[in-house]
């Protein structure tokens, strides 16, 4: 398979985040399919896996909460659509897949192709190797499904790129009607702790980070006639049962500094 570029890479980071809590802490995220190709990522990738077991649940975490809002919007609009942009290795299809619902993945034509060959295209579910920041995909969706509602997902993917490239993705998108889409984000605080600590603890420390949010009210105004639906702490809905006191604590001074979000606004 070809090889992956430094911020294609850290597509792994979260399957091995998935793995680590369906393993030890399936109360935060159990995730099937992720097990099934444990055996089939890298050797190196699990032997040398220095992560502790907060950035392991920061992972998860981001992908339990992704699960949550599109199991909420599938049963507000159970005829919409859902949209993965920077899919990487996500298994959220396998997840909350209802039956009926159409899912589109998109991401750079390499990480497609090395997604194709962990996970062959599921029914209902189309992978679309492209830009994120491009209109191409959804022009192809909106050709396929034209007035469906879409909820599109950005996880993990915004913090690598400038603020006025996301706002003008999002302005754009604005522009294709029916469209909401749920993202996480950092604050400026929490942006800087993520370059001190985070990426160096995930192995990818070389990884450039820019944009953050402090403010989602602020953000909309950038973006213009938006909605914010809501604004949550990251940490909010995760259980914390039976997890170590350092992650416990950790969770706990992220959301009462309001470190990480997550954000739903509807275009």
């Amino acid at each position: 398979m070809q090889k992956l570029g430094v911020i294609e890479d850290t597509l792994f980071v979260p399957m091995l985040g998935r793995i680590y809590a369906s393993e030890h802490c399936p109360q935060v995220l159990y995730d099937k399919k992720a097990l099934e190709l444990k055996n089939k990522l890298p050797s190196d990738l699990i032997e040398q896996n220095r992560q502790n077991q907060y950035t392991l649940l920061a992972s998860a975490s981001r992908s339990a909460n992704m699960d949550r809002f599109i199991q909420s919007f599938l049963e507000r609009r159970p005829n919409g659509v859902i949209v993965q942009l920077g899919c990487g290795l996500e298994t959220t299809y396998y997840r909350c897949d209802n039956g009926r619902t159409r899912w589109y993945d998109v991401d750079l034509p390499h990480v497609i192709e090395y997604r194709r060959g962990l996970l062959p295209e599921p029914e209902r579910e189309i992978y679309i190797s492209g830009d994120a920041f491009a209109d191409d995909w959804i022009k192809q969706i909106r050709k396929d499904v034209p007035f469906a509602p879409v909820l599109v997902t950005a996880g993990g993917l915004f913090h690598y790129f400038e603020e006025n490239k996301v706002v003008e993705l999002l302005r754009m998108l604005a522009g294709f009607k029916e469209i909401e889409i749920v993202f996480d984000a950092v604050s400026k605080g929490g942006m800087a702790m993520m370059r001190k600590k985070y990426m160096r603890q995930v192995g990818h420390a070389d990884a450039q980070m820019f944009f953050c949010v402090d403010a989602t009210k602020e953000l909309a105004v950038k973006i213009g006639n938006v909605k914010m639906i809501t604004e949550e702490p990251y940490y909010h809905y995760i259980p914390k049962n039976g997890l170590r006191l350092s992650t416990k604590v950790s969770m706990t001074v992220s959301d009462r500094l309001c470190m990480v979000k997550m954000i739903n606004l509807k275009l």
